[in-house]
């Protein structure tokens, strides 16, 4: 049945309230009469039902729950929200995808992402016991910059103490695979520490977690990624602060501090896989060469919220951020430069280096009755280079991004609230500044085969530059309390990995001004929605359909000259999601189904946007199942995850993925002495090879990566 066949039956279902598929039933949305949802990200004080646009929380509750289950933020993410991809379970998030584009994560709204070279390890970041709630936001829009064409992972940290005094949160955890092995057994500790004076309060906490080996439902060890980075056999520590002052009774100052790192201990080499034969990479002791891969983030921010200035609400925050993602190395060739090592054997790893200084400010304010009018200003200063560690050369030079944008949005209420009508408009000015720089040896070699002949390129620097206007519009319908029905339009935008091609220029004489065109990837997200909360059934039903003129690669033309590649990507999907307060006291019965398509066109010649998107691009489609439990101080969740069969349309039937079936539990229980919860991953110790493994580089025996087995957690919580 086609996404819009399935559209139609689950809109018609709706109406009646009693849709057969849902999304994760995590009790995100507010019982009746409860205060309405804020989605911070949205960057508006209205409640997500005056929106236009499909957002979730998952508060608290459940994402220390899923945590548990899974491990990490990202994890938790993937498991309760059908249209977000399987992860590959590994550092890196590369070709982990939200509705088919990739996701934007933000830590109180300031993103995480590397916009000039993409490292893929924004996910990692922030330690999830520092995290109050997370705010997803789906679909592509521009509301946090760039990046978000899939949408936002926004995850807010904690708030202040709730009362004078000093204030105790603690949390002791082990973990160990099917087996009880010695060597996968990993352990996690942390505290956070709150005190609160009158108007003045502060919070400040620290974590460390041991992984041990990851095995899969066979019981054997896990292949390790050496190159791009591991979470199995690792080591991650993470401290936190929160300093804050109420300045009146509507304006608060509060810094926020956090530095995450995360590196692994080497403890294992990989065994290649054999795909022809069914068999996984696995790992075997050893110590991997060179330092060993890592990823470090540090963030301080400093925010003044005043809900009351002349009418209206003023949000002000200036940060300061960098990361450091060292990555695992080789010999390869091209890292070898005949001035160095003339053998051909030197060998050598990349670090990814970013720091970026920006500012937002916006206020928002009813200006006539029920027109809320927001406007606002952002500013982003990111300094990029890709070093080699050991030789201390430069891959990608430092480059200089910036980007200033005001916008401004508009929200109109009528007929009493029952209609709503939102746009607005964001002016994105975006330069990119890259100095004089010499490539790596291997780029000038007139013979690869003949390491005596690299020699570096030279390269003359500039600075190209895009503006674009970028667009959004919706209207919300509520003819009666506990329905709602959207529609919307947004564009959001990014641009491609510039810094792959500022490494790998190969001819003399380039003027980087006239080589790179930044021409920002803008795609069109527009979506029907109808919602349904009232009683004992919350529901939704959606379709979306996205598109983007230009792909999101940079590819050489016949003049030499890189551009932005003209392939028209095209993507729809269905969600559908429903839960129910069954009679039973504390017992919620929920699901959630995601169905995602999306074509593009390599073949400028037909202009036929008909060839599938790989499994880099594209999730499963997936169907998600949960019964949750609480009654005084017993509370229980017991989840199934079912990533559906896919194929593709191309001449390799490797590429074809057969699917499974994961199931997940968890039990706590409040005492007087904390709350003691144990929780199971792949309850059912499931063998299977991840989805990334199954259908993306089917001719590499080195990435053929099964997944993990049943791994149990057991944690005691405490609050003082």
């Amino acid at each position: 049945m086609s996404i819009r066949s399935n559209l139609l039956v689950a809109a018609a279902s709706l109406a009646i309230a009693t849709p057969t598929l849902a999304q994760d039933g995590s009790g995100t949305r507010p019982a009746d009469g409860a205060t309405p949802i804020v989605v911070t990200a949205a960057r508006t004080q209205l409640p997500a039902t005056a929106l236009p646009m499909a957002t979730d929380v998952i508060d608290a509750e459940a994402l220390e729950r899923q945590v548990q289950i899974s491990g990490s933020t990202v994890d938790a993410v993937s498991a309760l929200l059908p249209s977000f991809s399987p992860t590959r379970e590994k550092l890196s998030g590369a070709g982990e995808s939200l509705r088919g584009r990739s996701p934007l994560y933000a830590i109180n709204g300031i993103a995480q992402s590397t916009p000039v070279r993409d490292g893929s390890r924004d996910g990692y970041t922030i330690d999830p016991f520092f995290i109050d709630r997370v705010e997803v936001i789906y679909g592509s829009n521009a509301l946090q910059g760039i990046g978000g064409t899939g949408g936002v992972v926004n995850q807010v940290t904690v708030g202040a103490p709730a009362r004078d005094g000093v204030s105790v949160r603690t949390l002791l955890q082990g973990t160990v695979a099917q087996g009880f092995d010695g060597e996968a057994l990993g352990g996690k500790a942390g505290a956070l520490v709150g005190y609160r004076a009158g108007a003045f309060d502060i919070s400040v906490g620290g974590t460390f977690e041991r992984r041990g080996a990851f095995l899969d439902g066979h019981e054997n060890r896990i292949g390790v990624d050496g190159t791009q980075g591991e979470v199995q056999d690792s080591d991650s520590w993470s401290v936190f602060g929160r300093f804050g002052y109420q300045l009146s009774g509507s304006a608060r100052l509060e810094v926020v501090a956090n530095r995450f790192e995360l590196e692994g201990n080497g403890n294992y080499e990989l065994v290649r896989g054999n795909r022809t034969l069914g068999i996984p990479a696995s790992s075997r002791p050893g110590r991997q060469p060179g330092d060993l891969p890592s990823n470090r983030a540090e963030l301080l921010s400093a925010s003044l919220v005043d809900d009351d200035l002349a009418g209206g609400t003023l949000n002000a925050q200036a940060f300061f951020s960098r990361t450091n993602d060292v990555f695992g190395g080789g010999t390869f060739a091209t890292f070898q430069d005949p001035a160095i090592d003339p053998t051909g054997a030197l060998f050598d790893q990349s670090a990814n280096r970013s720091r970026k200084i920006g500012g937002k400010l916006s206020y928002e304010r009813e200006v006539l009755s029920d027109l809320f009018l927001t406007g606002g200003f952002d500013a982003l200063y990111d300094r990029t280079k890709q070093s080699l560690v050991q030789t201390d050369r430069d891959w990608v030079p430092q480059t200089d991004f910036r980007s200033l944008a005001p916008f401004a949005q508009a929200n109109l209420g009528l007929l009493n609230g029952v209609v709503r009508l939102a746009g607005g408009a964001r002016w994105e000015n975006v330069q990119l500044k890259v100095r004089d720089y010499e490539t790596l040896a291997f780029y000038g070699a007139t013979n690869p085969a003949n390491v005596a002949t690299y020699k570096p390129v030279f390269v003359s620097g500039g600075s190209p530059s895009f503006d674009k206007l970028l667009l959004n519009g919706g209207i919300v319908i509520e003819p009666m309390k506990g329905l709602r029905a959207y529609g919307s339009y947004a564009e959001g935008y990014t641009i491609a990995d510039v810094g792959r091609i500022l490494r790998a220029i190969e001819d003399e004489g380039v003027d980087i001004d006239d080589y790179i065109a930044l021409e920002p990837v803008i795609s069109n997200n527009r979506e029907l929605g109808l919602e349904w909360d009232r009683g004992p059934i919350s529901a939704s039903a959606g379709y979306f359909w996205s598109s983007s003129d230009l792909g999101s690669l940079l590819v050489e033309g016949a003049d030499g000259i890189f551009s932005v590649a003209r392939e028209p990507i095209e993507i729809e999907g269905l969600e559908a999601s429903l839960a129910w307060r069954t009679p039973l006291p504390g017992l919620t019965l929920s699901g959630g189904y995601a169905q995602v398509e999306g074509q593009t066109d390599s073949n400028d010649a037909d202009e036929l946007v008909n060839n599938d998107l790989d499994g880099a691009n594209i999730s499963p489609d997936r169907a998600n199942f949960a019964a949750d439990f609480t009654r005084g101080p017993l509370s229980a969740r017991v989840q199934a995850r079912m990533y559906l069969e896919r194929s593709f349309n191309d001449a390799d039937t490797r590429t074809d993925f057969e699917g499974y079936t994961l199931f997940d539990a968890y039990l706590a229980l409040r005492t007087g002495l904390g709350e003691f919860a144990l929780a199971a991953q792949n309850l059912t110790d499931e063998y299977y090879i991840t989805y990334n493994s199954d259908t993306v580089r089917i001719t590499d025996n080195d990435r053929f990566f099964a997944g993990r087995g049943r791994t149990v957690t057991l944690s005691w919580r405490g609050a003082f």
